[in-house]
């Protein structure tokens, strides 16, 4: 199951090698926008990182929502605290997010076992 997330840490970490290595002006600044959004400031990473998995499921991006329960997992936070902000993004977000739900499910677990 870990293989999941091998696959696709390989494939995020590839492609973003390669988009970058455009020097694309407006892509680099998005890609900085977005580390420096998710630093500590009035709210904590922690928090920021469920607000981002939150948006992600409700806006129903699988790569999003792996790539923001991947940063949970590793700054620690519980599958009770990361499961309570899916059961809140599939109430905001209704029941086309369950599909989502169920490949975060899955994705969690992988994190878990590795």
């Amino acid at each position: 199951m870990a293989d999941i997330v091998k696959e696709f840490d390989d494939y995020r970490s590839r492609m973003n090698e390669r988009i970058l290595e455009d020097n694309n002006k407006i892509i680099k600044r998005i890609f900085n926008l977005d580390t420096n959004a998710y630093m500590a400031g009035a709210l904590d990473v922690k928090t920021k990182e469920l607000l981002g998995l939150v948006a992600s499921a409700v806006l129903r991006c699988d790569d999003c929502i792996r790539y923001h329960l991947e940063t949970c997992h590793k700054i620690g936070l519980s599958r009770e605290e990361v499961m309570e902000a899916m059961g809140i993004a599939t109430l905001v977000g209704g029941t086309i997010v369950i599909p989502h739900l169920r490949r975060a499910y899955e994705f969690w677990d992988a994190l878990e076992s590795a």
